[in-house]
């Protein structure tokens, strides 16, 4: 494959990866949300997750004079300045992908925000993934210490994020639906942007909007695989998304899409989901898609004609700052000039650091939204 080529091709799937984006970017989705709500009450709101800058910008947008207080809960490096500047708003850095004393005190600055409600308020709760980290109140006796072996025995072990949400909701008092409770005799309604399989607000955030009767889901993946596969279409291009969802061990999920893939006539095939990657005790750079990029890239070594993108839509994959990657059939060779194994790499969960070494990562910076991460498949001769 020439470079001229081999660009054209990532040009075209980085295209596709921000269509997708775009079609769940929280300010927008909030603000579409919201813009017939005729509601003139006082509305005191709290935005938590990876993308509660951008919906609570969505909700100033669409509310305006309207929105009295706002906290926002986001990764320090997901807090817009612009909110800054804005006198009734505040915004406060939790601690991500573990949990820490960052999240303990955005959880005392939740329950006071709470406490300071009037009774009788109307409260919109903003939640997206990411929350479950960034924000905590622990229940009696539980330590952060015991909260941090928690994530990190899920991270270590590969277990999926339906079941740990549902572990650290056993130690909290504001996640599976104690959140709302804190509001006293309020009026509380939720928008959520999903990052969890079947979109369930007792899962998405570990439950923060369980027990709420009115929630809007405003975002998920099948939004954002609808609008790449859409994109795709509108450039003559024969695509097509998977029914399955992503899941389970990464470098498995990786062998599973390439034969997919391989035995398949599409030009482009789309999937999402969240696998996962069992740790060693001292893992290298990178996350499930960088694990899932360098798995599929070893198997399409030698197939100029394929190109791989997987990226997370938040644009962080894992405690890595870079999204994901995008491999071709040539990323192995160009590792191994460069002095990497594929295996090793793999093997010690380092699969960052070949893939910067090949030119494949995937840098976004923080995207304003989560609904898990995308794969793409393309296949052009």
């Amino acid at each position: 494959m020439t470079g001229a080529e081999g660009d054209r091709r990532r040009a075209l799937l980085l295209h596709l990866y921000r269509a997708a984006l775009s079609a769940v970017d929280g300010r927008r989705r909030v603000r579409a949300a919201l813009a017939s709500d005729r509601d003139e009450r006082p509305v005191s709101i709290l935005a938590v997750g990876k993308a509660a800058s951008a919906m609570a910008e969505g909700a100033l947008d669409a509310l305006g004079a309207r929105v009295q207080r706002v906290l926002v809960v986001a990764p320090e490096d997901g807090i817009h300045h612009e909110l800054l500047a804005l006198p009734q708003v505040r915004c406060v850095a939790g601690d991500h992908p573990v949990p820490g004393e960052r999240s303990l005190a955005a959880g005392r600055e939740a329950a006071d925000f709470a406490a300071a409600t009037p009774a009788g308020s109307r409260v919109l709760l903003l939640v997206s993934g990411g929350a479950s980290s960034l924000l905590e109140v622990l229940a009696p006796g539980v330590t952060l210490e015991k909260l941090r072996r928690l994530n990190e025995w899920a991270h270590a072990e590969a277990v999926d994020i339906t079941a740990l949400n549902e572990r650290r909701a056993t130690l909290s008092l504001v996640k599976g639906g104690r959140l709302p409770g804190l509001f006293r005799q309020c009026a509380v309604e939720g928008l959520m942007i999903s990052d969890v399989p079947g979109d369930d607000p007792a899962v998405v955030g570990s439950g923060l909007l369980a027990g709420v009767d009115k929630v809007a889901l405003v975002g998920c993946l099948d939004d954002a695989l609808e609008a790449a596969l859409r994109a795709a279409r509108a450039r003559g291009i024969d695509a097509a998304r998977a029914t399955k969802r992503l899941g389970g061990d990464a470098a498995a999920a990786a062998r599973d899409v390439c034969h997919e893939f391989a035995v398949g006539t599409r030009s482009l095939e789309l999937w999402g989901g969240e696998t996962v990657v069992r740790l060693p005790a001292q893992p290298g750079r990178g996350g499930r898609c960088q694990h899932f990029a360098l798995s599929a890239a070893r198997q399409i070594a030698g197939h100029p004609e394929l190109v791989i993108l997987a990226a997370g839509t938040d644009g962080r994959d894992g405690a890595s700052e870079d999204a994901g990657a995008i491999v071709d059939g040539g990323t192995i060779a160009r590792a191994r000039e460069a002095g990497f194994d594929a295996a090793a790499c793999l093997e010690a969960a380092d699969s960052g650091s070949l893939l910067e070494a090949s030119g494949d990562l995937v840098y976004t910076g923080p995207t304003g939204t989560n609904v898990g991460d995308l794969v793409m498949a393309l296949r052009l001769k």
